[in-house]
């Protein structure tokens, strides 16, 4: 079956070898944000002879091409690695937990209306944003 991102690869026009897609596939079937490094644990597990600079030249392929976002989420232990996750038509923010790395997707409607009002306040059409919210669980 192919995965959603070696799909969108296809119709880039994008060559697929048996690496790429399971690496494809390891992406698509994320339901975290992996960074390289769990991306390529993941990897390994299907397809042994897999480098980890495969998995960099892949992920940075995917990114450039447009399919992967990247993120720089910060974390207490001071591991801010790059994550990614799928492009998505569909706007979402994240809260980080910066003890776990956990990433939680959300979106809020009266956010979204308050960053429209405040870039119209400053004379300004809002285009585009990214927000992180970073947090400790209560405990």
């Amino acid at each position: 079956m192919t995965s959603e991102i070696e799909r969108i690869c296809i119709e880039k026009g994008m060559r697929m070898t048996e690496q790429r897609r399971v690496i494809a596939k390891v992406l698509s079937d994320a339901n975290d944000h992996p960074d390289v490094e769990e991306v390529y644990r993941r990897s390994v597990e299907i397809d042994s002879r897999i480098s980890i600079a495969t998995v960099y030249r892949t992920v940075r392929l995917f990114e450039e091409g447009g399919i992967l976002d990247r993120h720089d989420f910060r974390v207490e232990s001071g591991e801010n690695r790059a994550r990614f996750e799928l492009v998505s038509e569909v706007h979402h923010d994240h809260l980080i937990d910066v003890e776990s790395g956990q990433v939680i997707e959300f979106h809020d409607n009266e956010i979204e209306e308050l960053q429209k009002l405040i870039a119209n306040k400053h004379g300004y059409e809002l285009v585009d944003h990214r927000m992180e919210l970073y947090g400790k669980k209560i405990k």
